[in-house]
Parts: C-alpha cells; sequence; structure tokens
C-alpha cells in the first residue's frame, strides 16, 4: 500500500506571487505542443502549415482549452457547488478543468481559425491531434499534485491512501489516465499520423482512442461530488460523454476512407 505523499500545490512563492504546480503542467503542455508542431511541420512539408501558424494555433488553442475547459467543468459536473460559489470559477489555477468542455472550446476556437486562414477545418484537426495527448498527460500529473480526481477503492497492491480524503487504499486513477489518455494516446497517434491518411483519419483515431482509454480509466476513478457524479446503468458523466466521441471517430474513419476509394 502506498500513500499520497502530499505535494504542496504551489510550486514556488515569490511574495504574493504563487506560482502553482497546475499552471506550470498547462505551461509544459503548450510548450509541447509548439515542439512537436514543428516537427510535424517538417513531416507534412506543406506550404500551409508553417511556424507563424503554429504560433496562431497555439494562441486559440489556449484561449479555446481554458474557457471551454471550465466552462464544462463548471456546467457537466459540479454546476451546484460554483453556482454557489461564483468566485471559484475562475479560480483555475485551484484545478477543476473538463477536457470534454475544453475539446468543445478548442472545436469552436479552431473553426474559427480555419475559416480566418482558409483552410479546411478537418485539415487542420489531423494537424493538431497528435500534438494533444502530451498535454493531457500533463493535465493528469497537474491532478495527481493537486490530489484531486483519486480512485476508487481497491485491494491491488500499488493502492494509494489520500489522507485527505479517507484511509481507504485507492487507485491512483490519475496515473492511469496519464498513462491511457497521454502516453499510450500519443505513441498511437504520432506512429499513425507518420504517414498520408484521409483527411478526416488522424481526428477520427484520436476520437476513438480518447474515447476509448477515458472510457476504460473511468473505472477506476471516483466520480465527481457533483450532481452529475453517476449516471444511469452506473455509468460516469466522463463515460457518457466519452461514448460519443468513439461513435464519431469510427464514423469519421469510415467515411473519410471511403471518400478516397
Amino acid at each position: 500500500m502506498l500513500v499520497y505523499p502530499h505535494i504542496n500545490p504551489i510550486a514556488l512563492q515569490l511574495g504574493p506571487l504563487a506560482i502553482h504546480w497546475y499552471g506550470l503542467m498547462y505551461l509544459a503542455g503548450f510548450m509541447t505542443f509548439l515542439w512537436l508542431g514543428k516537427k510535424r511541420i517538417v513531416q507534412l512539408n506543406q506550404p500551409k502549415f508553417n511556424a507563424k501558424l503554429l504560433d496562431d494555433l497555439l494562441f486559440y488553442g489556449v484561449f479555446g482549452v481554458i474557457l471551454g475547459g471550465r466552462l464544462g467543468e463548471v456546467l457537466f459536473y459540479n454546476p451546484g457547488f460554483y453556482f454557489s460559489h461564483p468566485a471559484k470559477i475562475l479560480a483555475v489555477w485551484e484545478g477543476g478543468m473538463s477536457f470534454h468542455g475544453g475539446f468543445l472550446g478548442v472545436l469552436v476556437a479552431m473553426g474559427w481559425f480555419a475559416y480566418k486562414q482558409n483552410i479546411g477545418w478537418l485539415q487542420l484537426m489531423d494537424f493538431i491531434a497528435p500534438l494533444v495527448p502530451p498535454g493531457l498527460a500533463f493535465g493528469r500529473l497537474g491532478n495527481f499534485i493537486n490530489g484531486e480526481l483519486w480512485g476508487r477503492p481497491t485491494d491491488v497492491p500499488w493502492g494509494m491512501v489520500f489522507q485527505h480524503v479517507d484511509n481507504l487504499p485507492r487507485h491512483p486513477s490519475q496515473l492511469y489516465e496519464c498513462a491511457l489518455e497521454g502516453i499510450a494516446l500519443f505513441i498511437l497517434l504520432w506512429w499513425f499520423s507518420q504517414k498520408l491518411r484521409p483527411v478526416g483519419a488522424v481526428s477520427g483515431l484520436f476520437l476513438i482512442g480518447y474515447g476509448s482509454f477515458r472510457f476504460i480509466g473511468e473505472f477506476t476513478r471516483n466520480p465527481d461530488d457533483g450532481i452529475f457524479g453517476y449516471m444511469t446503468f452506473g455509468i460516469s458523466m466522463g463515460q457518457w460523454l466519452s461514448l460519443p466521441m468513439v461513435v464519431i471517430g469510427i464514423a469519421m474513419m469510415i467515411y473519410s476512407h471511403r471518400r478516397t476509394t
């Protein structure tokens, strides 16, 4: 049995300025996006994709992730708490970002960006899909450092006691999701995108991969405290939101390949 190490969520204190690990994880994800994006530009060798476009992509993406992620957390998972404590909605440094909300925010931001740049939306999404999973991995590490989104009780040897919750050994589900949604998904997408694929295929695989990995990981994760913790049939909100991703991803893969035959 392991014990959660109680990591200080503040990485550095400079007078009244506190730099949180959670924020640094997001920064690491954005920097990794730029680093991998430059490699992807060389890989694709297409005039439309260049360093200037990559910088602009990051700007729009950051806006979509933060705004959509926070709104998703508020509306999907814990509306009762945030509507009772509206000032907490802005406290993003305390954690609490919904992937599905951030994903929708990025879709909207990328749609607007694609329109302004006269680039096909699916073509743009295929470009960025392999760049996203490392940021998801860093985000899950941020969840672990914050001691949030802990797992369900378990008797596995590596069960971890989160003493600020109770004295039960629990799955370190944040680390599971880091490995699945972050590392495994990145390896899968990076490998798949090495060859020229039909437009929409890489995005489709992202939806299938993330939705499947998230659905599996949720079986070990304790449901969120909001009114939508458990839904019908014992399926959590995260799993219900992931199912359409898998279905849409499969449809995209089929459509993209049929369109090229």
